[in-house]
């Protein structure tokens, strides 16, 4: 007899009795018995986890008083073993193992060989199916295969009939039902609660045995060929892979995808009369076990990859192929991933995605850069133990958010949720009163304005402007577009967005930044170009450089831009701008369209202000040049301390030497600010950096008096810059300036507490 007739044997008679109306302990007692009979073992006993042992809860063979008896620990025993690690045992003599223990009141002292098998319920043991036999022999591969499919029924059995308690359904100890800390990396700070909610939702297998096996043959066919289809179609994305791994791992994939091994398996398992669904989930739990057993990281990384497709392809079959985001979320959601895309974050209702917390994910990541518009806290590199997030957060579990500490509070008890939502409301209220100063101009308290506007880089952004009293877009990305879209935008698609862009904000200015792709922002549209892989991509073939080499999107972006601002003022900025010849060479391709159109009889901006982005330390030692062709200088901060600190701002190692308030990089901002005085140029700050308020302290007092910031950081700007004496805090900056040994976060903070000025 095969393992297939076998299995199919026994199942078989057990889809009699799982459509029976029998209660669920005598459904037990059947499965023992035709288990027994089908294998021709003397023994046949299943034990089911109930608050947390492993309970004798059917038995044929053994003494029948025994049952629920019999308790045993997780790892205690040869079945508390195999409920421990996940595994299967095959022994010819069972008192020979070490972990073997005698249970007297089972009667089970003469039977020598002994087999076992998990029963599995999302990756966690919730029982063991045990046979034995008085003769010391071990059982085949067939009877082995058999009790492994069979398990998999009684999987569903149990948990339909509720035997297991969901604690104990889900493998979680105590520990990790009761509340848990998660710890990561703050990628965009902020708070939130709500319920956790899977990006790519677990696949719930509904039906395990088969109604009709060619026709379950027939389904996993097609998902087969649909699944080699989206993996071809990897190979066409610049996005896939990470640096040089990229033709590894795709390799890996297609090694796995159409290996004839694993399809076998499946293929077996459906013929033994499981639906495609638990085929899969038959042929992966096999999958898992091996796994365990292999120290070899490179190995073991590789059969993830086979999990990966395994998902993948139950998906596919299922047709439960939606994100969290097309099923629509139903409450207040912090979401959970391994990874996403700007376009996939976009998705969701912002009504009720309260945070993100990814299983990678960097600062530099272009789904940060959205959630940062978006007003949404995300953790990144957020891992728990072996298992994952999945072996630690439910779905529906109740999660408090705190990406400013880059921790995350998973069922929560009554006084932290209480003390989390204290806190809450503080901050809350802290908004409402920076939200008042929504029609305050931000004056100093020796009668400076200051301007405080905010970055965007979405249409739904610029709503912010009337909510928060901003002056203005000091920066809007218009790179988003290009990020979020299959193919390179359209001329018109893009026209469409900043003449939106331009009616919203009304009177008030917006800087469109041209678009900063490359490097770490690849778009697969631009995929032979993006082959270049850059060792340092922020310092790489981006931006302004990509876009002068492709002259075509840089002119369709202008030509854009100059007729959606017909009749207006336009500010165009370039980024990354590292000599002059370069500003010159991008101002031409504006002045070249701005010719056509007009040779075309078209409306032109009835002004247009050219900028600059200095993010290069180099511009900084051609300023005297450059200034007489600007009309407003903008210091991006972000990429800018990276590059004097020749610190990947990426790299978590180096996030404590990531000071905004060193003194070199303050130095070096006071000098480009002295350097523009007299010019007539507007110099200002877009970055992270204006909009924390000590920061900000810091910028005001070495000469800047234009901060473009988050929406969020608005207010809080606002309100602080209406408590500074602009010469008293210069005063104190060129002081600390001149001592190089200065800790000059600590003097700063000691002054604002002085002056009752609140900071981060």
């Amino acid at each position: 007899m095969t393992a297939v007739d076998a299995a199919r044997q026994i199942l078989t008679s057990l889809h009699d009795v799982m459509a029976s109306r029998a209660r669920a302990q005598e459904k037990l007692d059947q499965v023992v018995d035709i288990i027994g009979e089908s294998l021709s073992s003397e023994v046949c006993s299943i034990y089911l986890l109930r608050e947390g042992m492993l309970e004798l809860y059917a038995t044929r063979g053994l003494n029948k008083s025994a049952v629920h008896v019999t308790r045993m620990a997780i790892g205690e025993g040869l079945t508390g073993s195999i409920a421990d690690k996940v595994e299967t045992l095959n022994l010819a003599e069972a008192k020979a193992h070490p972990d073997f223990q005698y249970r007297p009141e089972t009667g089970e002292d003469k039977f020598h060989s002994f087999a076992g098998v998990p029963i599995v319920y999302r990756e966690r043991a919730v029982g063991v199916l045990c046979v034995q036999h008085v003769d010391p022999r071990k059982y085949a591969d067939v009877e082995i295969e058999a009790l492994q499919t069979t398990a998999m029924v009684l999987s569903e059995l149990i948990t339909n009939a509720e035997l297991v308690d969901e604690e104990d359904a889900l493998g979680l100890t105590p520990e990790q039902s009761g509340p848990q800390i998660i710890s990561g990396l703050s990628l965009v700070k902020g708070l939130g609660a709500g319920f956790a909610a899977y990006h790519q939702p677990r696949v719930q297998i509904t039906q395990v045995v088969a109604d009709d096996i060619e026709a379950e043959r027939h389904r996993v066919y097609n998902a087969f060929d649909k699944m080699h289809e989206q993996i071809d179609g990897l190979s066409a994305q610049a996005d896939f892979g990470v640096g040089g791994e990229h033709e590894e791992v795709l390799q890996t994939y297609k090694m796995f995808a159409y290996d004839e091994g694993w399809s076998r398996r499946i293929n077996e398992a459906i013929s033994s009369g499981l639906t495609a669904e638990a085929a899969i989930e038959r042929v992966q739990q096999h999958t898992r076990m091996r796994m365990r057993e292999i120290d070899d990281p490179l190995l073991a990384d590789r059969m993830h990859d086979l999990e990966d497709l395994a998902n993948r392809l139950l998906r596919i079959v299922s047709g439960q192929l939606g994100t969290a985001a097309q099923q629509g979320l139903r409450q207040d959601t912090i979401l959970i991933a391994r990874n996403l895309g700007p376009a996939e974050l976009l998705e969701y209702d912002r009504r009720r995605l309260k945070g993100v917390i990814l299983e990678e994910g960097s600062l530099t990541a272009h789904v940060v850069i959205v959630a940062r518009a978006m007003g949404v806290p995300v953790l990144g590199r957020a891992n728990h133990g072996n298992g994952g997030l999945r072996g630690t957060v439910r779905d529906g579990d109740e999660i408090l958010l705190d990406a400013t500490a880059a921790t995350a509070t998973v069922r929560p008890t009554a006084p932290v949720a209480d003390a989390f939502l204290q806190r809450f409301a503080k901050t809350k209220e802290r908004q409402a009163v920076y939200a008042s100063l929504r029609d305050v101009e931000p004056f100093t308290k020796c009668g400076t304005r200051i301007q405080v506007m905010m970055n965007a880089g979405l249409r739904d952004d610029i709503s912010a402007l009337a909510m928060t009293g901003a002056d203005g877009v000091g920066l809007f990305r218009t790179e988003f577009q290009f990020l979020v879209s299959a193919t390179l935008p359209a001329r018109e698609r893009q026209q469409k967005l900043y003449r939106d862009v331009l009616d919203a904000a009304g009177e008030k200015p917006v800087i469109f930044r041209t678009v900063d792709i490359g490097g770490d922002k690849s778009v697969p549209y631009l995929a032979s170009e993006m082959a270049r892989q850059d060792e340092n991509p922020a310092m790489g073939w981006r931006a302004l450089r990509l876009a002068l080499e492709r002259d075509g999107l840089m002119k369709a972006q202008a030509r854009s831009l100059l007729e959606a601002a017909a009749g207006r003022s336009l500010y165009v900025m370039f980024p990354m701008v590292s000599e002059v010849w370069e500003f010159d060479a991008a101002k031409k391709v504006f002045d070249e369209q701005l010719a056509f159109l007009r040779s075309k009889k078209k409306m032109v901006p009835e002004a247009i202000h050219f900028g600059a982005m200095l993010e290069v330390p180099a511009l900084a030692e051609v300023l005297d040049l450059l200034l007489p062709r600007l009309s407003f200088l903008s210091i991006g901060t972000n990429d800018l301390t990276q590059f004097l600190y020749a610190a990947d701002r990426g790299n978590p190692a180096l996030a404590e030497r990531y000071d905004w308030l060193s003194v070199a990089i303050l130095r070096f901002l006071r000098r480009v600010s002295q350097q523009t005085v007299g010019s007539g140029v507007d110099v200002g700050v877009c970055g992270e950096m204006g909009g924390r308020r000590l920061e900000a302290l810091a910028l005001l007092g070495i000469g800047y008096r234009r901060l473009s910031i988050t929406p969020a950081a608005v207010g809080p700007i606002k309100e602080l810059v209406r408590k500074v004496d602009l010469a008293e805090l210069t005063e104190a900056m060129s002081q600390w300036l001149l001592k190089p040994e200065t800790n000059l976060r600590q003097e700063l903070s000691a002054w604002a507490q002085e002056r009752e000025i609140e900071f981060d």
